[in-house]
């Protein structure tokens, strides 16, 4: 099962979801059941590694963070993974424009997977709140972990 993580630059939420899960499939005896990834939908951060305090908040929650580049969202990724995640709203728009559609049903928000549907990941860019993201990020991955276990 292939997931990618979208955000708008991939440098706060969407890594931080995909190491989250990554931890949490692991974890649960999971990880070769699962591939993470995680993308941006616009181009101001391609290159660049996590921010800085996300990071601090991942390790302080025993999150691995290695090392890893933002690279933008393509079309071809609705082909190459089975569910693409966004964070809000305006990244759902994103991918629905960059995917050009929905026609597999592949495309969510991440809190949809936690049982708030509608209701967008805190972003910490604006909010300062890293620990608040995170706590929003480790309830749509438990949710989204549990929900394709199930499936399986």
């Amino acid at each position: 099962m292939k997931i990618l993580f979208i955000c708008h630059g991939n440098i706060c939420r969407s890594p931080a979801a995909e190491m989250i899960a990554r931890k949490l499939a692991r974890d649960a005896g999971l990880e070769d059941r699962f591939v993470f990834s995680s993308a941006a939908a616009t181009t101001e951060e391609i290159g660049n590694d996590i921010y800085p305090p996300m990071k601090r908040v991942l390790l302080g929650h025993g999150v691995p963070c290695p090392p890893r580049a933002a690279r933008l969202t393509v079309r071809g990724d609705y082909d190459r993974f089975d569910h693409l995640i966004g964070m809000d709203e305006e990244n759902l728009r994103d991918m629905l424009r960059i995917c050009r559609g929905d026609p597999q049903g592949k495309l969510s928000r991440m809190m949809d997977w936690a049982g708030f549907p509608g209701r967008a990941v805190s972003d910490p860019w604006y909010t300062r709140d890293f620990e608040r993201a995170y706590e929003d990020i480790l309830l749509g991955c438990q949710g989204l972990i549990r929900s394709l276990r199930e499936a399986m």
